[in-house]
């Protein structure tokens, strides 16, 4: 029979090209119409330490990295040590020999995988001889893994042609000496290519080319893990007229540039991580109040404080919906997928344009640094996000209404003061207790304009559901499927927006006797939330770093559902 999905594991340290080989692994394979997912999870210093990545491949569409292990590639006995237990019974081991010795246990096998990259001449092609050995694991046809690499280092350099050589010269050795183990996993089932084009990217690079599709004018960030690559793409991207990306020196920096840009007429974003959230709190509180337009990315970590700087949590929701002091409830759309990052983007300056306030889009670390294939999205069917601009003369109140008014651009007729103190209809600071109620009331009813009715669900005649946010949809999407096969009464519902909730959607679950939620974090954020609104939430919490497996939610909602229905059955 053959195998329809397969998962590949590297472990090492740090600099060993851990990471470069799941990478590899996973592009080589969509190239050829597969499907790919990578997890990457590596500690914060800039060399070494125990780092490990996951591959993958799958003729169907992927929705998690995987919880059990095909082929586990340890580079060292450290990394063996810890994750050979994750190996199926029916899986293999591939490691350095150079490195260290095991003993025969009939599915290890070993290769010295820097002594052949150096008798190719190329002491770089490591992760090739390794490629070649998983190759032949499922017998997969080299010129697959041929025509990846021509492409690759075909860059139009002098010495193209001898690295493209080398590196063959790898893949055939890696090849060739696996299958003097004997062992193999069986055939990887042929691609079903897809009838769409598909894009190969990472989550954080997905919501960079949203952004600019979007008509982002002005970014400036701050270096901070997991979310320094949006800056990196922003510098070497948003360019030419009227475009602007620049790093400044800190996130209150950050904050304060892309509220005089946002005040100024400009799509503005920064992008940061929960500690910069934290500092950019007063300014958030500022944009709220003014009601001016900008876009804050959240790639959330580990925390609180320094916390996990280079793992993956969902920790960040209390702070992002209520960052300042007094009455504020900000905007949210947490995004869960890599496509989810792309029009997430998207739809976060829309909404920020729409209403006239601060959005905070919420991704994390597992999803920036995800590898994934998506269907290629076409750029030209994308709307750039637009504010209502005012166009009368001078005299006008820029705070009238109840719930949004055109704003002026500076140097056109309007001229206002954007006020961090409560303001009247002018802008000019009042203590007057009727103009605070008047002027709070306006800034949260501006929220109810952002209401969508996107959201999934499934099974909704069951009176207990599943609801995931964020990068805890796949597993729990892959949990969801297994439950339906085992007959388990439990429904699905999902969205990106978690504030304003889909007002469909919040009543349906107002409904349910019982709404697990399965979130990276201690306290249950999102189920708490939920319980303010009069929805029965529960939460499945998870706090090690490291994303959900499917399994354990499979087991957790079972016994979450069983026990519930049994008491009620009791009642």
């Amino acid at each position: 029979m053959q195998m329809r999905d397969f998962v590949v594991r590297f472990a090492g340290e740090g600099g060993q090209g851990v990471v470069t080989s799941a990478e590899g692994l996973a592009q080589s394979s969509t190239r050829v119409g597969y499907h790919a997912l990578t997890f990457a999870t590596f500690p914060s210093q800039i060399l070494g330490g125990p780092t490990w990545t996951q591959a993958r491949i799958s003729v169907e569409p992927i929705l998690a990295p995987g919880d059990d292990v095909n082929v586990l590639v340890a580079f060292n006995k450290d990394a063996y040590d810890t994750h050979i237990n994750d190996v199926r019974e029916d899986g293999v081991v591939i490691f350095d020999s150079t490195e260290f010795q095991l003993e025969d246990d009939g599915r290890s096998f070993g290769l010295p995988f820097e002594d052949l990259a150096k008798s190719t001449g190329n002491n770089r092609a490591a992760n090739m001889v390794i490629m070649g050995g998983l190759a032949h694991l499922i017998n997969m046809p080299q010129e697959h893994l041929i025509s990846f690499v021509e492409e690759r280092f075909n860059r139009g350099r002098g010495g193209d042609t001898e690295i493209i050589r080398s590196n063959i010269e790898a893949l055939n050795l890696g090849r060739s000496h696996l299958a003097e183990s004997g062992f193999s996993l069986g055939d990887l089932a042929p691609p079903e290519q897809p009838e769409y084009e598909q894009l190969m990217i990472k989550g954080n690079d997905a919501i960079s080319i949203g952004a600019i599709a979007a008509g982002l004018d002005f970014y400036v960030g701050y270096p901070i893990s997991p979310a320094t690559t949006i800056l990196l793409y922003m510098e070497r991207n948003l360019v030419g007229n009227d475009r602007f990306a620049y790093q400044v020196s800190s996130e209150i920096e950050s904050i304060t540039t892309i509220l005089g840009a946002g005040y100024a007429g400009k799509r503005a974003m920064t992008a940061t991580a929960g500690p910069g959230v934290s500092l950019m709190s007063e300014g958030l509180g500022l944009a709220w109040m003014a009601e001016i337009p900008l876009v804050v990315v959240d790639v959330q970590r580990g925390g609180p404080a320094t916390g996990l700087p280079t793992k993956t949590e969902q920790s960040d929701l209390m702070s992002c919906m209520y960052p300042a002091h007094g009455d504020v409830r900000l905007p949210i759309i947490a995004v869960g997928t890599v496509e989810e990052c792309f029009y997430g983007a998207i739809k976060a300056l829309e909404w920020a344009e729409k209403y006239q306030g601060p959005v905070i889009l919420m991704t994390e670390m597992a999803l920036a640094e995800r590898s994934q294939n998506i269907p290629k999205p076409d750029l030209s069917k994308v709307k750039q996000a637009k504010r209502d601009i005012y166009t009368g003369t001078n005299g006008y109140l820029r705070y009238a209404g109840h719930e949004l008014s055109p704003m002026p651009i500076p140097g056109n007729p309007g001229a206002y003061v954007a006020n961090g103190s409560e303001h009247d209809d002018m802008g000019d600071t009042t203590h007057l207790g009727e103009r605070h109620v008047q002027m709070t009331e306006r800034r949260f009813s501006k929220i109810k304009l952002l209401e969508e009715d996107d959201y999934e669900r499934d099974q909704t005649e069951q009176s207990i559901a599943v609801l995931p946010w964020g990068g805890s949809k796949g597993p729990a999407q892959e949990a969801y499927k297994t439950l339906r096969e085992n007959g388990v009464p439990v429904g699905w519902y999902y969205t990106v927006y978690l504030n304003p909730l889909p007002p469909k959607m919040l009543e349906e679950l107002k409904k349910k006797d019982l709404v697990i939620v399965p979130e990276l974090n201690y306290q249950g954020q999102f189920s708490s939330i939920l319980r303010s609104m009069g929805v029965k939430a529960e939460s499945i919490t998870q706090y090690t770093g490291l994303p959900f497996k499917g399994r354990t939610l499979v087991e957790k909602i079972t016994e979450m559902t069983n026990a519930h229905l049994k008491e009620t059955a009791g009642v």
